[in-house]
């Protein structure tokens, strides 16, 4: 059983090797590639081998049991413990998603319902940057357009590991659930009869991609400058800092003012421009194997909702797990691991079920 481990213990321990020779981190991007394959295999080796020594205890403890009732409990201790293992070591050797130890870019968009959706895309933001800070995950503000009445137009938010992680714990492992529209039931600050009003934002998440990993060639791209505005539209910089990048192959438009620097601009554009491309790429791979992935919804409508957030019953609603709690006021203030987890548990079920075909 699990005979195939065996040669990822023989991986393992070349890598182990290869990391500890200083000439290997003369090439930064080889050590890279290194330290997350060792991230990955670490956690698969270390239940295998939990599992061979539970495995070596079971047959002694049977042994002794025979000629001793009293050893009839260790053995049904290390038979529960065994199956632990085996069930964890199943859910580490699913297939995963690829793409599962990258860094994310999520953006943030208002959608149906004016100013109160642009205030739910404020709130959303800092949910996700609180749940961020929680788990120890760096928060980089990439770009912003305010509204009028507070919270924003459209924010792009890149959230970063600190350090290699642990299978399953990257900012896109757990973050890629959270693209669609999410839809807010509550009284807006502007309504002065009471009345609960719906709206609705949308959110954007795509893979941080390296330099390396998607090539842009500079003849494809339209760069327009021009004066970052504020709320309202009024101009709020003297100099055309703010960029728009076009990349014409793909019709990609990526725009960032939130800097001084039109460089600084240039640059987060770019990183919003590398991810989406490395997403539409990924989406066309899969599709072209017949992968089973869902698009993200890339309107606000909030007939394609994928959660609801009731104000009046302090509710959240997660359509697709059909989770729902009545802790709606901690989840925004970042305690989402639970909303999350729903979501990881369905895809890791689906590709128990896929690997089991």
């Amino acid at each position: 059983m699990f005979e195939n481990c065996q040669g990822l213990v023989a991986e393992l321990a070349s890598i182990e090797t290869q990391l500890s020779d200083a000439a290997i981190h003369l090439d930064q991007a080889k050590a890279r590639e290194l330290n997350k394959r060792y991230a990955q295999l670490r956690p698969i080796v270390h239940t295998y081998q939990q599992f061979l020594s539970l495995t070596e205890d079971l047959v002694s403890a049977k042994e002794f049991a025979e000629s001793d009732d009293a050893f009839a409990d260790e053995v049904k201790r290390i038979e529960a413990e065994i199956e632990i293992a085996s069930l964890k070591l199943e859910q580490l050797l699913i297939p995963r998603d690829p793409l599962d130890d990258k860094d994310v870019i999520v953006e943030i968009k208002a959608g149906e319902g004016g100013d109160e959706s642009a205030i739910f895309a404020g709130d959303l933001l800092r949910m996700y940057m609180r749940w961020a800070d929680n788990r120890g995950l760096k928060v980089e503000v990439l770009d912003t357009v305010e509204s009028d009445m507070g919270g924003y137009k459209d924010v792009s938010i890149a959230v970063k590991a600190k350090g290699n992680t642990e299978h399953g714990e990257a900012p896109w492992a757990l973050l890629k659930h959270e693209a669609g529209v999410h839809r807010v039931q509550r009284v807006p600050v502007t309504e002065s009869q009471g009345r609960i009003h719906t709206s609705a934002a949308g959110v954007l998440v795509y893979p941080e991609a390296e330099e390396v990993e998607i090539e842009i060639v500079q003849t494809d791209l339209r760069i327009d400058v021009y004066r970052s505005s504020g709320p309202g539209g009024q101009s709020v910089n003297t100099t055309d800092s703010a960029v728009r990048i076009t990349h014409v192959p793909t019709g990609i438009v990526v725009s960032c003012q939130n800097e001084k620097s039109q460089l600084q601009n240039k640059e987060s554009a770019m990183r919003i421009l590398r991810a989406r491309l490395l997403a539409d790429a990924e989406a066309k791979r899969e599709a072209a194997a017949s992968a089973t992935r869902k698009s993200q919804v890339r309107t606000v409508d909030r007939s394609e909702r994928v959660r609801t957030y009731n104000f009046p019953e302090n509710r959240l609603t997660d359509h697709r797990s059909n989770y729902k709690s009545y802790n709606l006021d901690q989840i925004l203030e970042g305690n989402l691991d639970d909303v999350i987890q729903s979501l990881v548990d369905i895809e890791r079920a689906e590709r128990m079920r896929d690997a089991g075909k």
